[in-house]
């Protein structure tokens, strides 16, 4: 039975490593990121929705009156 030649792995498996870190670090420097996070301030939108004129209230089944 031949035996399986093993003498590649090493450098095949040594330049996928390092081609999958160039290829993330290539994403990832793409990517621009803010300076400082807790500069930017956060606008809040109001949305205007029918029920917020009117007057409504829920009623649960145990805070009805008992008769």
């Amino acid at each position: 039975m031949p035996q399986l030649d093993t003498s590649t792995w090493f450098i095949t498996i040594t330049s996928m490593i390092m081609t999958l870190f160039i290829l993330f670090q290539l994403k990832i420097s793409n990517y621009s990121y803010p300076a400082s996070p807790e500069s930017t301030e956060l606008k809040t939108q109001k949305h205007s929705t029918p029920w917020e004129m009117k007057w409504t209230k829920v009623y649960l089944p145990l805070s009805l009156p008992l008769r």
